[in-house]
């Protein structure tokens, strides 16, 4: 039964180590190539709603993508949300990873061991 998708990069060490701790842990998921498989805008708000995040929560803002956006400079607010959300969309290498979806609704961003360990929690309820 699945319990996790992770939207991963393969060259990523922190998506790696996701993988490595969801494996030792036994914990069956599905990889989601989210550079070749970008989300929609709907699954990026729904993503963001699971998270309680906004956008610039999880936006990579050190990318280049971001600096030839000029993102650095876009308000932060409920009336410029969306255009980051579609920036995200349009560039998903924008997007924080990994991100690990789980089955019960909620979300993390697996970045830290932390966030791994309370994945490896709430997927074994």
């Amino acid at each position: 039964m699945l319990r996790v998708e992770i939207w991963h990069n393969p060259s990523c060490s922190k998506c790696a180590g996701a993988r490595a701790t969801l494996d030792e842990a036994r914990v069956p998921y599905r990889l989601r190539a989210y550079l070749a498989e970008p989300p929609s805008t709907v699954e990026l708000t729904d993503v963001l709603r699971r998270l309680d995040a906004r956008a610039w929560d999880i936006c990579r803002t050190g990318e280049p993508a971001a600096a030839a956006l000029g993102m650095a400079d876009w308000p932060r607010d409920d009336a410029t949300e969306p255009r980051w959300i579609t920036a995200m969309v349009e560039h998903p290498e924008l997007i924080q990873r990994p991100i690990l979806l789980l089955d019960d609704g909620g979300a993390l961003v697996g970045r830290t061991p932390e966030a791994l360990d309370e994945a490896v929690r709430r997927a074994d309820r």
